[in-house]
């Protein structure tokens, strides 16, 4: 994982975490982000823990080398793709903790909600 771009860590077997990468990356206009299922990502920096937290949810490390999960790694992305605005108003509390919320409730049921995707393309 190189030091210039972002990378977006996802769940290889996981058809909504695939079409949402397909998105962020058609998206991506300034070339900001690298994406990688989290089933690919050699040790280091993949530890038992963050395998297990990327299982669970999608994971950024930003250029400088932090660690975002789950809705707030969406708003990173949001923000940087083209919706700054809405990111940034999205990422105040309390509206942030309701991101977080919505993403919980689609990851937890990432299975019922791929099936209402079109299929995704190879990445």
């Amino acid at each position: 994982m190189d030091a210039t771009h972002h990378w977006i860590v996802w769940d290889g077997d996981c058809g909504v975490c695939r079409r949402s990468v397909e998105w962020a990356l058609a998206h991506d206009t300034r070339d900001q982000f690298r994406a990688i299922p989290y089933q690919e990502v050699s040790s280091p920096p993949m530890t038992p823990t963050l395998r297990e937290a990327c299982g669970a949810a999608v994971h950024v490390r930003t250029n400088d080398g932090r660690w975002l999960r789950g809705g707030r790694a969406c708003l990173f992305v949001l923000e940087r793709v083209g919706w700054p605005r809405l990111a940034r108003l999205a990422a105040l509390p309390p509206l942030v903790w309701a991101v977080e919320a919505g993403y919980a409730v689609v990851a937890h049921n990432r299975a019922f909600f791929s099936h209402l995707l079109p299929r995704a393309r190879n990445i």
